[in-house]
């Protein structure tokens, strides 16, 4: 699960930081600050909590500096988080040690060969990460989900519109990877969705 660009395509993110070289350690300082200004960072993870049972394992697939996976590993969960940027995945070891956190491409996401063989009972996928991934990586995204859920586990994975993959892209991707679209929602707390939304959370199950 190293994170070695030479063999693989260049994520957006990892374009974003070339880039920018501070843009990691902005996107931590910018939800530090919100944090302390009292903004609600949780609700991504009251929806997740919602979805599971107590004590359930979640895969947080592009888990960022832990903000969703460090709340629900409060909640009780056990929490294993994944995202290619080693400067996140720093800081989410440091604010949330009672978790995993793990360096790695989640389109070749392989937590067995990382010694983690148990599958988990969701995944959840929010802060654009399905926007971020390599182009033409996402179908593959999808399928390293689906093997890595017990059977009729659940995903739930959030982007907005006009980042260059398209909803209905997303949806038949899903369907390909074996996760068939159990709902569509607009936010993360729970408004309906429509075509013309500019945000999706997709909850998705292992077929």
């Amino acid at each position: 699960m190293g994170n070695d660009a030479g063999k693989r395509k260049e994520s957006l993110w990892e374009a974003q930081v070339r880039r920018n070289p501070g843009h990691s350690e902005w996107y931590i300082q910018r939800f530090e600050q919100m944090r302390a200004e009292g903004v609600d960072l949780h609700g991504e993870a009251r929806l997740v909590d919602a979805m599971v049972a107590r004590g359930s394992r979640i895969l947080d697939a592009g888990c960022g500096p832990g903000r969703v996976g460090g709340e629900l590993a409060r909640r009780g969960h056990t929490v294993v988080g994944v995202d290619l940027d080693p400067v996140l995945v720093a800081a989410a070891a440091k604010d949330h040690p009672d978790c995993t956190w793990l360096e790695g491409d989640l389109s070749e996401l392989d937590l067995p060969a990382a010694g983690i063989a148990e599958p988990f009972d969701l995944i959840v996928c929010a802060g654009n990460v399905m926007a971020f991934l390599a182009p033409g990586t996402a179908p593959e995204v999808l399928a390293r989900f689906a093997a890595h859920l017990v059977p009729g586990g659940r995903a739930v994975v959030g982007f907005g519109a006009g980042r260059g993959y398209e909803f209905g892209q997303f949806f038949a991707d899903a369907q390909a990877a074996g996760l068939a679209v159990d709902l569509r929602l607009s936010t993360w707390d729970l408004r309906p969705w429509e075509p013309d939304s500019d945000f999706l959370v997709a909850v998705l199950s292992k077929r």
